[in-house]
């Protein structure tokens, strides 16, 4: 599952490339971004594998915004005007899709990045706790914890503090079995016992859902689940 975020400021473009992704199985629509400061904050937030990127962007342009990035996930380009094209390439863009886009054009740039991208999600991850080296088994997180700088991973047996970044730790994460739930929490949603409309139950443990995430686990639960969460 490739985790996409559209950055476009055009209301129906963006409603096109919403409705293309959710056509194809292996995209996940991760969020929708106005401008390149906002997707900026986006991307810092979350872990995304796609990033469909138009050109005219208010205040900062979508090619300099890219120039911006230390480490840019899979772009491909949403423009009206072919001769940007060159630029793009030259910023290793995976394709260069034109205006009004075509769905088989679509279809080819992202089947590109599929191709690309590594095959699944390992079944256990790598921590360095307590002086050492710890694989853990991904099926046994409850919940990843961001504690300043530190990340603690609780699992069904205890607990492990580790010097590392919640995004970075969401990117090796099993995306259709984790879900970002908070600025501060992903939980694993197979250890799922309860859930309402501001908090989630996990392990136990009560989990606050975080006002900028409300919408996207609202979707993901009842996706999963068949209903909605009660206030």
């Amino acid at each position: 599952m490739l985790r996409c975020l559209i950055i476009e400021d055009e209301p129906l473009a963006a409603e096109i490339l919403e409705d293309y992704i959710r056509q194809v199985p292996f995209l996940k629509l991760d969020g929708m971004c106005t401008d390149a400061l906002e997707g900026l904050t986006h991307l810092q937030q979350h872990a995304i594998d796609l990033l469909f990127l138009d050109i005219h962007l208010p205040g900062l342009k979508g090619l300099d915004f890219l120039r911006t990035l230390p480490q840019a996930p899979a772009v491909i380009i949403t423009t009206a005007y072919h001769e940007y094209a060159l630029q793009g390439y030259e910023l290793n863009v995976v394709d260069y899709l034109l205006k009004p886009i075509e769905f088989k054009r679509f279809v080819e740039a992202v089947n590109k990045v599929k191709a690309k991208a590594p095959a699944g999600k390992p079944d256990t991850i790598t921590l360095h706790a307590e002086k050492k080296t710890i694989i853990l088994s991904v099926a046994e997180i409850l919940f990843v914890e961001s504690q300043k700088e530190y990340i603690k991973v609780q699992t069904t047996t205890k607990s492990y503090l580790s010097k590392y970044a919640l995004t970075k730790m969401e990117a090796e994460l099993d995306a259709e079995l984790f879900l970002r739930v908070h600025r501060s929490f992903i939980i694993n949603t197979q250890h799922l016992k309860a859930f309402t409309a501001n908090e989630v139950e996990v392990g136990g443990i009560t989990i606050p859902i975080g006002g900028n995430y409300k919408e996207a686990v609202e979707k993901r639960l009842s996706g999963l689940f068949g209903t909605h969460a009660a206030d």
